[in-house]
């Protein structure tokens, strides 16, 4: 069972022309309204994906028998939700330009019960975009742990970033993402390599890199024609996740979890186009030759 804490979310996914500067204003060519929040979206590619997979989340009054309830429901995704009467679930304002750079404006709403509730022990744990202090009682409390600070990289402090990367196994980040977790921390890149067993730090469009027992490995993207980005990373996770337990070397889920992402990144909406495993083996096949499956789990 993987477990999977953070945000599940509304995302509002608007396309612009390019992103405003400060006090200035842009035109919404489309706007759209998808099922989102990262922990949501990582547990949603993992259950397609055919793995058993919990959802520890904070929700509002207004998914309970909502169309994403039922969406989860369908999926197979075990829910472990804290209920926040009186508040919204979390929502999501995405705006993405033609250049393919995005723009985030997040309202907590019912997430906000992070701070307060108390972290369960976990067996395996993914930990996305929550409340920094939850995750690092989370951490601290499970045996295996991989973490994805997401764009709320930016509200950790260098005590909650050191609590975390002492306590997890595999780090997962993108080069914005490092850039800030370094500067947070005083130290170099390599050095934040050096203090985990695990490294994968994604670069969009230009491929991903994974650094693990002192060696660094490149793995390409697959190339696809982008309808949006968003969700491209979540589903990075889902796949790298999914293929780590059923026991695949790190390079070989690197390289699913590249395969996940281009699937997602075909269609708006980061679970509008999420591949099962059947899909997913077969695209790995055309660009990266045969999938074997291991004859042992990874956990």
């Amino acid at each position: 069972m993987i477990h999977i804490v953070g945000h599940t979310a509304i995302d509002h996914i608007s396309r612009v022309a390019h992103l405003p500067a400060k006090n200035c204003s842009t035109h919404i060519a489309d706007r759209q309204i998808y099922f989102g929040g990262g922990a949501a979206n990582i547990a949603a590619g993992i259950a397609m994906l055919g793995e058993q997979v919990t959802l520890v989340s904070c929700i509002g009054d207004d998914f309970t028998g909502s169309d994403y309830e039922r969406w989860m429901k369908k999926l197979g995704v075990e829910p472990q939700f804290f209920m926040v009467p009186g508040t919204h679930t979390p929502t999501a304002f995405m705006f993405t330009d033609d250049e393919g750079d995005q723009m985030t404006f997040f309202e907590w709403g019912a997430s906000k019960a992070f701070s307060y509730s108390a972290a369960p022990s976990l067996p395996f744990v993914h930990m996305a975009t929550a409340d920094p202090n939850f995750n690092c009682r989370i951490a601290e409390r499970s045996e295996f742990a991989s973490f994805d600070p997401g764009q709320d990289v930016f509200y950790y402090s260098k005590e909650q970033l050191e609590t975390i990367i002492a306590n997890i196994n595999v780090l997962f980040a993108n080069q914005h993402e490092v850039k800030q977790m370094c500067d947070t921390l005083g130290i170099t890149r390599q050095t934040l390599i050096g203090r985990v067993d695990t490294a994968i730090f994604t670069m969009s469009g230009d491929g991903s890199t994974l650094y693990t027992k002192g060696k660094e490995h490149f793995v390409p993207v697959v190339p696809v024609k982008l309808a949006d980005p968003t969700g491209a990373g979540d589903a990075y996770r889902a796949g790298f996740l999914s293929a780590y337990v059923r026991g695949f070397t790190p390079v070989t889920c690197c390289k699913i979890g590249t395969v996940t992402a281009s699937f997602v990144v075909e269609h708006v909406g980061c679970q509008t186009h999420l591949p099962d495993w059947t899909a997913t083996k077969e695209r790995y096949q055309q660009h990266f030759g045969t999938l074997d499956m291991p004859k042992t789990t990874g956990v």
